[in-house]
Parts: structure tokens; C-alpha cells; sequence
């Protein structure tokens, strides 16, 4: 029962990429266009002064930043198409009708108790504006709570059926009909619930907020990737009361990612809010920065400087593609599951160097990033826009990247840690990959797993295949490995994880078309 709800856990928090997938990279279009329209890049820059320029960068933040507006709606939405088994495409249909009717029974619940408050004041006690309706801020929570809600009425119901008289009703109608009840009843009683979760997450934003706040945050991140959970632990504090509340011009943000939206793309530097950006930056993009641009080269130098020399010209290679995929992607699994299940206290110090990292960015009042850590990322949020303080994130960044190689390189040779390069690996081959020939890594992966009958299900979340197997005993870990993957992995009983890295999909679509092919 554990492991089973420990892989429900893991879907959960795959579904979660999908909006975030969405938001990262509309958030660097925001930051361009957010930037270019301060005042001091228009005294650097005068061309920006141009009407018609200046026209367009506000007039492109302006459509791109419905997509912030909507958070929750969009949380819906992904965690509906994620977890949903049966239809996905109902499941979506019926989240967003479900999140509709839960903020208009909330509205109702606040105007017959008298809550309702006035428009003017509503931000100061926890209300805001979603879609015309006026209701409880409950943030990307109530988005998620009609996601789940949603993707379970699809796959206990799509295939409901009912009396002749009502049979125009059966079957997937019924779904967005039952969610229309469910999402109504709980409208009315999560706002009496909610003062109690805010006071629950409020008392964990004492730990957060904490001048070590930033350790845990960045090295609970870390800790977290080789359970999938990462995604579902960043949501914490960036979408609730864990994160703080701030009040910004009269207005109640909840959550980090709210806030830092507000002042990043709408003030900017020239805004007295700007101060409150270290504080907020602490625990988003910045911290993964310290990892894709300091910590992985730092590492892959290790790797590449602790391997058999027979063995270099493939480590190089792989060591390259993977920093290159974090630097331009920010996808760290590749590299961080190169070592992680060979030696899990190596991955432990690695994550505790990244927290310390993050706590010492918070005390030199860094304000780089937005979500992503990609070297794009710190381009723009970084050195695009003032008052970053970005020099001391060099410089912070490049005492961690010494203290990452010299801590990784002793421990390896002195604890004799298989990485790669030190043992015989064929998964160091990563020609198929480089390739991309997914169709012969298809045949390789369903042929090493025991063949099509031994597969049940097919999954993947950003990195990694997911499947279910029938007999574990029939898989083929040599023959696995020949198929370039970067990891092989058991969370569970009759689960198997394999890390392709960003290509992931590609190969799963293949593995599909094979499968589908009986």
C-alpha cells in the first residue's frame, strides 16, 4: 500500500511539470520584455524610447502574462491530463469546469456569511479576482484540488451507465456532471477548512523564511529528484503560505512566485518593492544556477579527471552532453543519476553544498532568476536588470564549483565510487542517443525489459521512462544499457526507471509505436 501510494506521489508531482513547462518559458519572454521597459534601459538603450518599440515589448508582455494570471486554472488543467487514466481529454473538459464552480461556490459561501468583502480591500484579507468572480486566494491549490478531483471522476466514471431515461447522461457526460457536485460542495466547506491550512502553512514558513531557509529549500530540492518529488516540494513555498505572504502596493501576494512576478515584470528595479527581491529570489532560480552553471561542471571535471584513462574519450563525452543539457535545458538528472544510486552519501554532500550555496547567495543579497537556472535565465534576470548583485553570485558560485571538484574527485578516489568511466559501462555509449535513432533504442529497451508481453504500462516524466513490468526477472540490465540510457533504477517492485535525459519523450513515443505494432 506504501509504494503504491509513494508512485501515486510521484505521478502527482510529474503532472506538475506540464503548467511549470508553460510558465518557464513565457516567464523569459516577460523577463526580456519586462526588462527593456525600465526607464534605466531606456536611458542605456534610447531605441527602446521608440513608440512603436516600446508599443510592442508591453504590448507582448501584456498577452504573455495571461499565462500568470491564470496559474491555478492552468494547474487544473495539468493535473488532470497527468493523473487522468482513461480519458484525458474529459478529464481537462472537466477541471476547468469543476474550478469554475468551485470559485463561484466559494464567492457564494463569502456573500451569504457576510465575508464578502469590498473590492478595494478584498487582497488585504485573503480574496482576489479569478475570471470575473470574486473568492477565497487559494492559489494553484484550488487549480490542483479540481485537477485530481477531476482526473478521478474520469476514471471511476467515463464509462458510467444509467437507467434508459437517463442514458443521454451516462458514460463521459457524466463525469463533468459529477464534478460539477463534488467541486460545488467543496466550494462551501474549503473556506472554513482554509483558515486552518493557512495557519498549518504559515507556521512552516517559520523554517523557510529562517535565515537557513534557503538550505533546506535547495538541498530538500536536490533530495527530492530521485524520488520525482522535487516539483511537488518547490510548489510548497512558491504557490502558498509556507512561502510568506507580502503585501505589494495594498495587495496580498501568497506564495514567492506571485510576488516575484508582480515586482519583476510589472515594477522593476526602480520600485521600492525591489528590496524585497532577495528575499524572494533565495529560493527560486538562483539556487539551480549555483547547480547547472558551477556545481555540474565542477562534477563532470571530477568524473573526467577520476575515470581510466581507456575510458575518457566516452566519459568526456557524456560529461559535456550532460552540462550542456543543464546549462541550455535545466535538466540535472542525466549527471545527478550518474552517481545518486552509486553512492547515495556522495549525493547527500553534494545536495548540503548546493543548500549552503543557496544560504550564502541569501546573505550577500543576490536577486538573480526567475524559475528556470538555465544560463539564459541569468542573462536575463541577472545581467539584464539592476540591482541583481550578480557579480557576488560569480563569485560565490565559483568558490562552490572549487570546493564541488575537490570534495567529488577525493571522495571518489578514496571510497572508490563507481562513476562512470571507473567500471566497465556500455551505458557510457551514448552514440544511439546523439543519433537519435529512437527507433533502434525503442527495440533495445522492449527487447532488455523481456519483450512487449512483460510491459504493462509506459510512462515518462521530463527524463526518465517509467514502466510497470510483469516479471522483473526477465529484464535484461546489459542489454539495457546498450541502449544509451544514462541510469537503470528499481523504485518499486515490477517499476523500472531509465534516464535518456530531455529525449526521453522521443524515445517513449517510439517505445509506443512498437508496442502498438503487436
Amino acid at each position: 500500500m506504501l509504494k503504491k501510494y509513494n508512485q501515486s506521489i510521484q505521478k502527482f508531482g510529474r503532472t506538475l511539470l506540464l503548467p511549470i513547462g508553460v510558465m518557464a518559458p513565457v516567464g523569459m519572454v516577460m523577463g526580456i520584455t519586462g526588462a527593456f521597459v525600465q526607464s534605466y534601459m531606456i536611458e542605456r538603450f534610447p531605441i527602446l524610447g521608440n513608440p512603436a518599440i516600446n508599443t510592442t515589448l508591453v504590448s507582448i508582455r501584456s498577452i504573455a502574462s495571461i499565462v500568470f494570471d491564470n496559474i491555478p486554472l492552468l494547474f487544473a488543467m495539468g493535473v488532470a491530463y497527468g493523473m487522468s487514466k482513461k480519458d484525458k481529454g474529459i478529464a481537462v473538459f472537466s477541471s476547468v469546469i469543476g474550478y469554475l464552480v468551485m470559485l463561484i461556490a466559494m464567492n457564494v459561501w463569502l456573500n451569504v456569511t457576510g465575508n464578502l468583502a469590498d473590492p478595494d480591500v478584498m487582497s488585504q484579507v485573503g480574496q482576489i479576482q479569478v475570471l470575473g468572480i470574486q473568492t477565497l486566494n487559494i492559489n494553484a491549490l484550488g487549480g490542483i484540488i479540481a485537477g485530481l478531483i477531476a482526473a478521478w471522476a474520469t476514471d471511476r466514471f467515463y464509462n458510467l451507465q444509467l437507467p434508459v431515461a437517463f442514458a443521454f447522461f451516462a458514460g463521459k457526460k457524466s463525469v463533468s456532471i459529477i464534478c460539477i457536485g463534488i467541486m460545488a460542495l467543496l466550494g462551501v466547506t474549503i473556506p472554513w477548512v482554509w483558515q486552518f491550512l493557512v495557519a498549518g502553512l504559515t507556521k512552516l514558513s517559520v523554517i523557510f523564511l529562517s535565515p537557513a531557509g534557503p538550505f533546506f529549500t535547495a538541498a530538500g530540492e536536490r533530495a527530492f529528484i530521485p524520488f520525482g518529488l522535487h516539483h511537488l516540494w518547490n510548489s510548497l513555498f512558491r504557490f502558498t503560505e509556507a512561502g510568506g505572504s507580502y503585501v505589494i502596493n495594498g495587495e496580498t501576494y501568497v506564495g514567492v512566485v506571485p510576488a516575484l512576478t508582480e515586482i519583476l515584470f510589472n515594477l522593476g528595479p526602480s520600485s521600492e518593492y525591489w528590496d524585497l527581491m532577495p528575499s524572494l529570489t533565495r529560493f527560486m532560480a538562483q539556487q539551480q544556477m549555483l547547480c547547472t552553471m558551477f556545481a555540474f561542471p565542477a562534477i563532470a571535471l571530477a568524473m573526467y579527471k577520476t575515470s581510466y584513462k581507456e575510458n575518457r574519450p566516452l566519459v568526456k563525452s557524456l560529461m559535456i552532453t550532460c552540462v550542456v543539457t543543464a546549462l541550455l535545458g535545466n535538466v540535472t538528472e542525466p549527471l545527478e543519476f550518474s552517481f545518486v544510486f552509486i553512492s547515495p552519501v556522495l549525493y547527500i554532500i553534494y545536495a548540503c553544498i548546493i543548500g549552503l550555496g543557496a544560504v550564502a547567495l541569501s546573505f550577500a543579497h543576490v536577486a538573480i532568476g526567475y524559475i528556470r537556472g538555465t544560463i539564459f535565465d541569468f542573462a536575463i534576470f541577472g545581467l539584464l536588470y539592476e540591482k541583481t548583485n550578480w557579480i557576488s553570485f560569480l563569485i560565490i558560485g565559483l568558490i562552490l564549483s572549487v570546493v564541488t571538484y575537490f570534495t567529488f574527485k577525493w571522495f571518489i578516489l578514496h571510497f572508490d565510487v563507481k562513476t562512470p568511466g571507473r567500471e566497465d559501462a556500455p551505458s557510457l555509449d551514448n552514440t544511439l542517443i546523439r543519433e537519435k535513432q529512437y527507433d533502434k533504442i525503442a527495440e533495445i529497451v522492449i527487447e532488455a525489459l523481456g519483450g512487449k508481453s512483460n510491459i504493462k504500462n509506459v510512462d515518462n516524466c521530463i527524463t526518465r521512462l517509467r514502466i510497470d513490468v510483469e516479471d522483473v526477472k526477465k529484464i535484461d540490465n546489459a542489454r539495457l544499457k546498450e541502449s544509451g540510457c544514462s541510469g537503470v533504477f528499481f523504485p518499486a517492485p515490477q517499476h523500472i526507471h531509465i534516464v535518456f535525459g530531455p529525449m526521453v519523450e522521443f524515445v517513449r513515443n517510439a517505445v509506443d509505436e512498437h508496442l502498438e505494432s503487436r
